[in-house]
């Protein structure tokens, strides 16, 4: 087997076929495996009737254990992960396929776009271009592509398995802990895909305990990669700078629930950056400078409670950061 493709799922039968469709008509001998995570809409039972899928079925345990079970059981040279809410473009496979024998890559990449589901307006990202670090790319240094538009080397894929632990943000801890093995890397220019934005996806819906959950594990990932990273002495400047890019907005988020760690992680981006300058324009970006985040966020504080009980701002979510 050349390829083979893991779609986890989850009551996703609305668009679960067309991202089977899209992995189809291949000229590599490719499988497509489909791990069901307890679906209730009717998926296992449609899935039955796909004879050119492997189905896999577990109780509701989260994407983790489902993708975990489908590389177990995965035949494929290369392995790729798909969404069950995204899907590729045609010949994506067998062109990123080819790179990857061509150059002996581990990890294979392309561009990916955004779609808006309702509308069918495309939203075009940029090329990423020959990636000469990988990590600093992943950590927050501008476009990062997302792993629906990479081709994994599957030993690379068997070192690297999804936590459980880290359930809201498994996918960005999945794609900085495959950079600390130096992967070599292929890149082929092109859209491979498009990640698919709707109203039922997971992160735009965290709300309360989740969107705390989801950014404490967010700022533990990041001790945990940055601290490996130090201990090998491979924690450059430029990615301390990349790393910044994505802690400030976090510490903002964090600062919605609690301030004082919030004001913790201000403090450590300026000791891994002390250039470091808050991206934000106009006269927020001048308050940070000049009162500092503690107080400024104490002021952010102060006016979100006064918009609110004035009944003109909404309830604080989850900072967004892309996948």
């Amino acid at each position: 087997m050349d390829v083979s493709i893991i779609i986890p799922t989850y009551n996703r039968l609305w668009c679960l076929p067309q991202a089977i469709e899209s992995c189809r008509h291949t000229h590599c001998r490719t499988e497509i495996i489909v791990a069901d995570d307890g679906s209730t809409d009717g998926t296992w039972e449609w899935l039955l009737t796909q004879a050119d899928v492997v189905a896999l079925h577990q109780s509701h345990q989260g994407k983790p254990w489902a993708v975990n079970r489908a590389t177990t059981i995965a035949r494929g040279q290369y392995i790729r992960i798909l969404d069950s809410d995204d899907w590729l473009c045609p010949g994506t496979i067998d062109r990123q396929f080819k790179a990857a024998i061509a150059t002996g890559a581990d990890l294979v990449y392309s561009r990916v776009d955004g779609l808006e589901y309702h509308s069918g307006k495309i939203i075009q990202q940029p090329e990423p271009g020959v990636w000469d670090d990988f990590l600093a790319v992943q950590l927050g240094e501008g476009y990062s592509s997302h792993f629906l538009g990479m081709l994994f080397r599957r030993e690379l894929i068997e070192q690297v398995p999804h936590r459980p632990d880290f359930a809201y943000r498994d996918d960005r801890l999945f794609l900085l802990e495959i950079g600390l093995l130096h992967p070599k890397l292929a890149y082929v220019p092109g859209c491979a895909g498009y990640w698919v934005r709707h109203g039922q996806q997971l992160q735009a819906n965290y709300r309360g305990m989740q969107s705390v959950t989801a950014n404490g594990q967010h700022l533990e990932l990041y001790k945990r990669i940055l601290g490996i990273l130090a201990e090998r002495h491979e924690l450059t400047p430029r990615r301390r700078r990349a790393a910044c890019q994505v802690l400030w907005p976090l510490a903002h988020g964090i600062a919605y629930t609690h301030p004082t760690e919030a004001r913790e992680v201000a403090d450590w981006i300026y000791t891994l950056d002390p250039t470091f300058h808050p991206p934000e324009p106009g006269m927020l970006g001048r308050l940070y400078d000049r009162l500092g985040f503690q107080t400024t966020e104490t002021i952010l504080r102060f006016r979100r409670h006064l918009l609110g009980l004035l009944g003109r701002y909404p309830s604080p979510t989850l900072h967004h950061f892309p996948s």
